[in-house]
């Protein structure tokens, strides 16, 4: 029997894992879908599937197995938390909430489950470990390949911003991708951070600095630089480059189509990340499915995970509060 998934939320992130879940996913079917929006429920959804404007009616409902949550970060923590006291395993799309302290409310919730049951019913959606690009970078560092790493470089931009990004919220959303990435790329956690701007463009909403730049430092010694750019324009474009004592390793540059004509040369580049992390969201999505039917704990990114990143996340926020200060990550 296919596991059933219920999806909460059908924007743009949540429509894609209805259409994988539907069509490349092995073992799954979407048998729910909630979303404030009914209309735009039904559109993603499968024929087959159930809708409703109450995502607490598809959490306790029989005909759900399983719980993807891709609704708005502020909708995270509280539906985690309905997940939990329904038993029902859940993937909860990045970040694991917002704010600190809902967080940290997640991750005790957690912990009572596991110590009650033995399992973890939550996974959560960072979804470039599963990229084979990130893959291959963290095996050659982990290796040495080329020496010991001594800083990293990432850029990250985006074509533009949400409606509403806030300078804070750039950091829990877009750069929160980062802050897990770089510990799980060095396997050191990040433990002193700082945040940085100059000129922001025009088409930055009121309360967003953009870009910005940022400065994270593991326990290990070695410093990352960040580039967020949420409205750059020109389209989606992530790198990240390792500097090693003996050379240098980095992500391949991704584009849609090369295309070379009348003398000159342009690739065609895409508009979001979703052509860029197919593969990764796709792969996510079957090591948690496939975990599920074999009865085993998914190897996703986790409870801790989350609130390790909404840590740092919140050092940077401090840094940002006060004029760029570097900030010591409290983890205790």
């Amino acid at each position: 029997m296919p596991i059933r998934v219920g999806v909460i939320g059908a924007g743009i992130m949540g429509a894609d894992h209805i259409r994988n879940l539907s069509t490349t996913i092995g073992g799954a079917e979407v048998s729910f879908v909630a979303d404030l929006d009914t209309n735009r429920a039904a559109a993603a959804a499968p024929a087959t599937a159930r809708i409703t404007s109450d995502p607490t009616e598809l959490i306790n409902s029989s005909e759900v197995d399983a719980v993807v949550i891709a609704s708005h970060d502020s909708t995270h923590a509280g539906l985690v938390l309905e997940c939990f006291e329904a038993m029902t395993p859940v993937l909860c799309e990045k970040p694991l909430a917002p704010t600190l302290l809902e967080s940290m409310e997640v991750v005790a919730a957690d912990a009572d489950m596991v110590a009650a049951t033995g399992t973890s019913l939550l996974s959560l959606g960072f979804m470039r470990r599963f990229d084979p690009g990130y893959v291959a970078l963290r095996r050659s560092v982990a290796g040495r390949e080329q020496g010991e790493p001594l800083m990293v470089h990432c850029i990250s931009r985006n074509g533009s911003a949400a409606a509403g990004t806030t300078a804070e919220s750039a950091i829990t959303n877009s750069a929160i991708h980062e802050l897990d990435i770089i510990p799980w790329l060095l396997d050191s956690p990040i433990t002193e951070v700082s945040w940085q701007a100059g000129r922001s463009t025009r088409r930055a909403e009121a309360g967003l600095q953009d870009p910005a730049f940022m400065t994270l430092r593991t326990a290990d010694g070695t410093l990352t630089t960040l580039e967020l750019f949420l409205n750059a324009q020109y389209g989606y474009t992530t790198r990240c480059e390792v500097v090693s004592e003996l050379g240098i390793t980095s992500l391949q540059e991704s584009s849609l189509l090369d295309i070379e004509q009348g003398g000159l040369k342009q690739q065609i580049i895409p508009a979001d990340w979703r052509p860029r992390f197919a593969d990764a969201y796709r792969l996510q999505l079957q090591a948690w499915i496939s975990a599920l039917a074999n009865g085993e704990a998914p190897v996703l990114a986790g409870a801790q995970d989350g609130l390790n990143a909404s840590l740092v996340a919140q050092a940077m926020i401090q840094s940002l509060r006060s004029e760029g200060t570097s900030t010591k990550v409290n983890y205790s």
